[in-house]
């Protein structure tokens, strides 16, 4: 079963950002779920659900986020290294 969060946004606001209502939700949307990654609060595949699209997708637009897509600390890279 699928919850829904509603949210209160004055009416003027998707003008203001120079989108339509729908625009501004749906980025709203993206907005949410990718700080819930980088926050590395939910994967990127249910990061992914929540949006509505596959996960390939929701990380090739991380960039557009300025979110990496891998964020590994130097010590997790190199054991990544040392174990391949």
């Amino acid at each position: 079963m699928a919850l829904q969060l509603q949210i209160d946004y004055p009416e003027t606001l998707p003008d203001a950002l120079q989108k339509s209502r729908q625009q501004f939700e749906e980025e709203a949307k993206w907005a949410m779920a990718v700080k819930l990654f980088e926050m590395k609060r939910i994967s990127s595949g249910m990061a992914a659900e929540l949006i509505g699209v596959d996960r390939v997708s929701f990380l090739l637009k991380l960039k557009d986020y300025g979110v990496p897509t891998i964020d590994l600390t130097e010590e997790e890279l190199l054991s990544d290294l040392e174990n391949a």
